[in-house]
This record gives C-alpha cells, sequence and structure tokens, in this order.
C-alpha cells in the first residue's frame, strides 16, 4: 500500500469518562468486534476471572480502576484503529490531558443514570480548546436512567456541545427493546442475552410500516415514531464537516456490557473520523503526509515488565514513516539514537514493527534518554507544544523507610517522576524532597510501586503549602530579586529540570509576595517560554 493509502486508513483516537461510565468496558468491547480478543472481561466482577485487557498493572486489578493511560491497536474492516484508554479518576487527569494532546478525535462517555458529571466537563473542556472533533455514546441503556431528551438537553447546555442524535434508545431499563438506527436506518433488538457476541439487525427503511409493530409491539412502536419526529424536527441533520471542525457532536445509544450499540457506533467511527491531522510545533505546522519522520513523547511508561526495569517512551508519529534502525534528532539532547526494537501495542503484549505511519503509536525502549513532550525529527529542530505541568494541588514530604535501600529509592522515585506521575521539588535549605500530586490517590500508587517494582519502602509527611508557582525574572542580579532569595529561603525548591520554584504555605502570603515582589513573575504552570 502507497504511504498516503497507510496514512488515510488510519483512525487514532481516545476515550474519555467521569469514573464508572464504562469506559474501559467500552474499549474491551470495540476490541471484540475488531477481532482482537475472543472474550470480553469486566473490571469489576468477581464472576469473571478474566481481568480487562486495558488494565495491566497489578493496582488496576486489586481496586478496579484504571491507572495508566494505555494503547490498544486492532484492525477493523481494513481501517487500522488506535485507541488511547485514560483513566477517568480525577486523581490521574494529568496523565489524561497529555493523552489528549496525541488523538485525533475523542468518544465522550455517559452513564444514562448519572449524566454528564464533573470530570467528564473538565476533559471536554480541554478537547473543545483544541477543537478535537467528538462522539458521545450514552452508555447503560439496560437499566434505568434520565429520560433520552432530557440528556441531549444536559449535554447541550453542560458541556456547551451541538449535538445530532445518530441511533436513539427503544425504551430503556427494564423496558428497553434495542435500539433504533439513524445513520444506517435499521432496528437492532435487545435480547437481554449478554452470551450473544454480536446481534443481528434487522433493516427498516419506512417506520410507519406494520413489520415495527411486529417486532417490538404497538405501544412501543408509536412511542419511536414520535420521538424519531422530535428527532427530526429538533436537531440539525449531521454535517461530516461541521463535526470534524468540533462544532456537531453525533450522539449513540448502547449498552457496553451487553455489546449493544457498540458496532453501529464503531461502524459510524471509521467512516466519519477524522484521519490523522496536522500539528502545530513552536516552529510551524506539520502535515501528516510530508516525507521527513518528526512524532513527540507524549508518556513514559516504567516497568512494563517487572522482571525487566524496562522504560518504554510511547511516542505519537506526527509525519514520515518512522522505520527500525534508523538514526532519529533527538532535539532537546541535539544527538542522533537509533532504536532496534521499536513496539506496537495490544495492552501490555508487544511487537516489534518495522515501519509505522502518522497516527500511530509506537513504544521506544528508553535507557533515561525522553522526557515527556520531547520531539525526535529526522534532522529538522522541531519543538511540539502542548504538554504542560501543572501546579500541584497536594504536597508531601516523602522519607525513606529503609536506610538500607536509599539508592532504590533514588532510583524509583526519579523514573516516576519522569513518567509524570507526580512533580519533585527538592527544598534549597535542606534538600529534603517534596512531591507534589494532582490527587491523594496517587501517593498510595507511589508507593506501591516503589515497593513492588524498586524494593524500596517510603513513608510520608504533610506539608502545608497552597500553590507551587515558577519563578521568572528580567534580572537575576537586581537587589529586589536576592532580597526575595533570601527572606523566602524557607520556601523555595528546584523542580526536576532544575528551574526554581516557590512554594507558597497560604493564598494570603502568596498574594503578600506578589506585591512585595513586583518585578518577579510568579507562574502556575511550567511551560513559559
Amino acid at each position: 500500500m502507497s504511504f498516503k493509502t497507510e496514512i488515510n486508513r488510519r483512525r487514532t483516537f481516545g476515550i474519555i469518562s467521569h469514573p464508572d461510565a464504562g469506559k474501559t468496558t467500552l474499549t474491551e468491547k470495540l476490541l471484540l468486534f475488531g477481532g482482537a480478543i475472543q472474550e470480553a472481561g469486566a473490571v469489576k466482577s468477581n464472576k469473571i476471572k478474566k481481568g480487562a485487557t486495558s488494565d495491566f498493572m497489578e493496582i488496576e486489578r486489586q481496586r478496579g480502576i484504571s491507572v495508566a493511560t494505555s494503547v490498544l491497536a486492532f484492525e477493523y474492516n481494513g481501517i487500522k484503529i488506535n485507541i488511547l484508554d485514560t483513566p477517568g479518576h480525577k486523581d490521574f487527569a494529568e496523565d489524561t490531558f497529555r493523552t489528549l494532546t496525541a488523538v485525533d478525535s475523542v468518544i465522550v462517555v455517559i452513564d444514562v443514570a448519572k449524566g454528564v458529571e464533573e470530570q467528564t466537563e473538565k476533559l471536554v473542556e480541554v478537547c473543545r480548546m483544541r477543537n478535537i472533533p467528538m462522539i458521545v455514546f450514552i452508555n447503560k441503556m439496560d437499566r434505568e436512567g434520565k429520560d433520552a431528551f432530557d440528556l441531549l438537553d444536559e449535554i447541550e447546555q453542560k458541556l456547551g456541545l451541538k449535538v445530532v442524535p445518530l441511533s436513539f434508545p427503544i425504551g430503556m431499563g427494564y423496558d428497553f427493546k434495542g435500539i433504533y438506527n439513524i445513520w444506517e436506518k435499521n432496528v437492532n433488538l435487545f435480547s437481554g442475552d449478554s452470551r450473544k457476541d454480536i446481534e443481528e439487525t434487522i433493516e427498516i427503511n419506512d417506520l410507519s410500516s406494520s413489520e415495527l409493530d411486529q417486532l417490538i409491539g404497538d405501544k412501543a412502536s408509536q412511542t419511536l415514531r414520535e420521538e424519531i419526529e422530535l428527532v427530526d424536527g429538533i436537531y440539525p441533520k449531521f454535517d461530516k464537516d461541521d463535526y470534524l471542525n468540533g462544532q456537531l457532536q453525533p450522539v449513540f445509544f448502547g449498552s457496553a456490557l451487553n455489546n449493544f450499540g457498540v458496532r453501529e457506533l464503531l461502524d459510524c467511527f471509521v467512516e466519519i473520523a477524522p484521519k490523522p491531522r496536522p500539528k502545530h510545533s513552536e516552529e510551524r505546522l506539520v502535515q501528516p503526509d510530508e516525507d521527513k519522520f518528526t512524532g513527540f513523547v507524549f508518556k513514559i511508561h516504567a516497568n512494563m515488565d517487572p522482571n525487566h526495569r524496562n522504560r518504554l517512551a510511547f511516542i505519537k508519529i506526527v509525519s514520515g514513516e518512522f522505520k527500525r534502525n534508523t538514526p532519529y534528532l533527538h532535539v532537546r539532547h541535539n544527538k542522533k539514537l537509533k532504536f532496534s526494537s521499536p513496539n506496537a501495542f495490544f495492552a501490555e503484549k508487544k511487537e516489534i514493527v518495522d515501519i509505522s505511519y502518522p497516527g500511530d503509536i509506537v513504544g521506544l525502549q528508553d535507557t533515561g534518554n525522553f522526557k515527556i513532550g520531547d520531539t525526535l525529527t529526522e534532522g529538522e529542530v522541531l519543538n511540539y507544544k502542548g504538554v504542560p505541568s501543572f501546579s500541584p494541588e497536594h504536597f508531601r514530604y516523602i522519607n525513606n523507610a529503609d536506610p538500607l535501600k536509599s539508592k532504590q529509592l533514588n532510583k524509583g522515585i526519579d523514573q516516576l517522576m519522569d513518567e509524570g506521575v507526580a512533580q519533585l521539588f527538592t527544598l534549597e535549605l535542606n534538600g529534603r524532597k517534596v512531591i507534589g500530586t494532582v490527587g491523594a490517590l496517587q501517593y498510595e500508587v507511589i508507593q506501591y510501586r516503589l515497593e513492588h517494582e524498586y524494593g524500596a519502602k517510603c513513608t510520608y509527611e504533610n506539608l502545608n503549602v497552597h500553590k507551587a508557582c515558577w519563578i521568572e525574572t528580567d534580572n537575576v542580579k537586581s537587589e529586589e530579586f536576592k532580597e526575595f532569595l533570601r527572606v523566602k529561603q524557607r520556601y523555595l525548591a528546584k523542580d526536576k529540570r532544575g528551574q526554581l520554584v516557590f512554594l507558597a504555605d497560604s493564598a494570603f502570603s502568596l498574594q503578600m509576595t506578589q506585591q512585595k515582589y513586583p518585578n518577579i513573575i510568579f507562574h502556575f504552570t511550567s511551560e513559559f517560554a
């Protein structure tokens, strides 16, 4: 196949939602339809002993939540699909924001009973800022929940989206009969028998035909006719260009657990979702069909295999072909590296690939060369933007609980921070290490992984910090800056890159400091050039 054809058959997307809306389950079912797995596992069920394919870290299996973003690839109808399954839990939001820099479109999963939840709002806001095309999947239709029209209104109001239903439920919960597929004009009946892998659909081109009454009963068919008439009246017609520009969002209904409505979603997705899109670097806009390879690191994962201390850097390919054993320029270090075993993924299963195309995600073995946001090219100096660090919300001292293992502890902390699990600050005054995270659950994950992957034990001590601010000044030699360094010595630290950080202990003291030193700039994210 030609280079252009390969690009055109790639679809790379992320799945986002609030925890428990069924994101990981939907990922599993998409793989099932893609023929990539034979039997789907549930995330939280003691009856099924098989865990979900995308949750491969031990702590995820114990807790029944997804902690790391995992990458899965499969083929469906001649289209190569790359899914990035993101953690829904808000304590891991930063990982999700970074992943959104690597996708071309997004599927938003919403729970029919709970409607739009807080985490969904935050993530959708990030997608809207970047005009990422979104498809909405309303999940768990086999349970009692909100009325379909109320839900659509809620999505429009709370998320600020303009929706178009492309499928519509026939009843819900106990009365759930199936889905009418507006996109393909057919009816998909629900038997409630989840053992049936993939169900048959019945084509109905004319909703007024008596065939519908025989299938679902007079009352349900009458309701469906009225509802579809309403849908036609209220909502705009689907327009692919509006969807691709992020101005219109198609909506599907279904139940991922029962394989229901998932095929409709996938068929439509393959047809309308964007192929790899151009991406802005600080220097210029890069098109996917350029000859020269470029790509960037959006995630680093240490210890994919606990028996070998290995780190993988996940690279999203933006343009050109990435070939095995070819030297590429690591822009930040300004040195050439070549990779003998680049991996393509299927959760924890990896295979070595000789050539990858724009839209693909490749894992490179890393000995500590990469940081999140690094760019690789064939020689051109490019820097891809959009992978910031935010000020953490929680701060704790980290102490070594086993003096004989200090080397392991330091190595473990270093590698986990490179992964972007949390941020490390070293106090200027006494060199103590402080870990800052977005959510409190991360401390548990760090402690667990230090012990199980590095054999090091740590304890934490609370530290009263309100915000971490990155410091910028025009004149390092000014009296004002020297005084700031002297007076605030107790509150100063360096981050992992050696940038100076001010750890303010309260909102009030931050405000007073800003007033007292007007020529010093306090930043709340680390991304200022």
